[in-house]
């Protein structure tokens, strides 16, 4: 009789009597190996879907909508929530995920009441531990013992911006070194959104704020004499150069009266005509300078044809624009003159701007035209002077505003008017007619300041000379 060996009896579930499989250490490894690959893997899918919606998304309250989700997925918590600091210092809960849909409204409920708490977190003043104790310690007030805690800050350039937390309500959750990380990452992403989406909204503000800037400096230059007047027996030459696009320097040729100007905007001949020339400087630069200064050329064009004198029409002026400029903290200085070329006679007034100088072709000496008065828009009761010379052929006259003469070179040295005085002085000895002097006037003070540095004030010449 052949005995056919048995297999061995293998254990039984005493209740289903069904066998039960041993598991061998090999095998737990393996699937321990396994499971902890598949975790990793979901991590990396995690983190890299949210890189993808930060490259993506245009819109940061879509992005900020994941913040919570990926927290709370790649910790393996029950939920997370993202708190973000308000410009005025208030704390907002921004963004809410937890599993349990039926909890989720009572969860919602207790952290705004944390968050209603905290009137006000003024930034860059606390320690981040205090910051982050007070907002942990009303949190968990609020939550209840049942709920564990656990966040890190958002740091936008060294600056605390909000926080987002983790929830748990396992007891045996722990903080690991690994979860730790996890969420610290997720919050860099949050910061690199939040600095992204603010530098966006800079760029879109600068781009319109260039967009009004040329609009202004495009007005400007249409408001500035586009060429010289025709004058009976006087050669004119003119440029402003702005420090920025709009700048606050002003120069004008006005006709004092209306029949001076014929169509097509060409200047009559007729040598009984009048001309006002005008030069003045805004206090300070770019766009409200500009705007000063075109409000001020309106009303300037209109006193000059009521064909009142020099120092009336700064008076009238100053009156017109003092409640204009009383709050405005900005005023105007103004040369004002008038050319007759039958009498060659310069009449002129002055609200305290750089005097011009005269050149006379005669003696080669040089004077400056100047008279009493104060700046326009500082007194409402301001006066100023009348004054008259007559010029003879060949004399220049220098009308400029103080970018030239507080032009600095890079040892900090100014232009100053003396050394003005000299250049034009000799400018007028060599070069040949008004357009010649301007260019060497110019050349000359960038030579001084350095040829590839941009002066920081507003620059304007304008140079008249009599012709036989």
């Amino acid at each position: 009789m052949v005995t056919v060996p048995q297999p061995p009896s293998q254990p039984t579930d005493s209740n289903s009597r069904t066998p039960i499989t041993e598991v061998t250490p090999v095998v737990a490894l393996k699937e321990l190996v396994a499971r902890l690959h598949r975790e990793q893997k979901k991590i990396q899918d995690l983190l890299s879907s949210l890189g993808f919606a930060l490259r993506s998304f245009n819109n940061l309250n879509q992005f900020l909508e994941l913040i919570p989700l990926m927290a709370t997925r790649v910790t393996d918590a029950d939920g997370s929530a993202l708190f973000v600091y308000k410009p005025n210092g208030q704390v907002r809960l921004e963004q809410l995920h937890w599993q349990d849909s039926h909890q989720r409204k009572n969860i919602r409920k207790a952290l705004e009441t944390a968050t209603s708490q905290i009137l006000c977190i003024p930034n860059n003043t606390q320690p981040l531990a205090i910051m982050s104790g007070i907002l942990d310690d009303y949190m968990h007030r609020s939550l209840g013992p049942g709920i564990q805690v656990f966040g890190t800050a958002i740091l936008v350039k060294h600056t605390e911006r909000g926080w987002l937390y983790v929830l748990s309500r396992d007891p045996e959750y722990t903080w690991t070194e690994t979860r730790q990380k996890l969420v610290r990452l997720v919050a860099d992403q949050t910061a690199v959104a939040i600095e992204n989406d603010e530098l966006a909204v800079e760029l879109r503000k600068k781009e319109r704020l260039d967009q009004e800037l040329e609009i202004g400096a495009e007005i400007q230059r249409r408001l500035l004499p586009r060429q010289c007047p025709t004058i009976p027996g006087v050669a004119i030459a003119a440029r402003c150069k702005p420090a920025n696009r709009v700048g606050g320097d002003y120069y004008d040729f006005i006709p004092t009266k209306h029949n001076q100007i014929q169509l097509n905007n060409k200047e009559s001949l007729d040598a009984d005509g009048r001309w006002g020339l005008v030069i003045g400087d805004v206090m300070g630069k770019g766009v409200p300078a500009g705007l000063i200064m075109t409000m001020m050329r309106g009303m300037l064009r209109g006193e000059v044809l009521h064909g009142h004198s020099p120092q009336r029409i700064l008076q009238n002026l100053n009156q017109v624009m003092y409640a204009d400029l009383e709050n405005s903290h900005r005023f105007i200085t103004l040369f004002y003159s008038e050319y007759n070329p039958q009498s060659r006679i310069l009449s002129y007034s002055n609200a305290a701007h750089n005097p011009p100088l005269w050149w006379h072709a005669t003696t080669r000496t040089i004077t400056r035209l100047d008279t009493f008065g104060m700046l326009i828009g500082l007194d409402a009761n301001s006066q100023y002077e009348d004054a008259q010379v007559e010029l003879e052929f060949g004399d220049i006259i220098l009308y400029y505003t103080d970018g030239l003469t507080d032009a600095a070179a890079a040892s900090g040295d100014r232009y100053d008017e003396e050394n003005l005085i000299t250049i034009f002085n000799y400018a007028c000895r060599i070069c040949n007619g008004p357009q010649e002097i301007l260019d060497y006037l110019f050349d000359q003070v960038q030579q001084f300041i350095g040829a590839d540095k941009q002066n920081t004030d507003d620059m304007t010449l304008v140079v008249l000379q009599i012709n036989s």
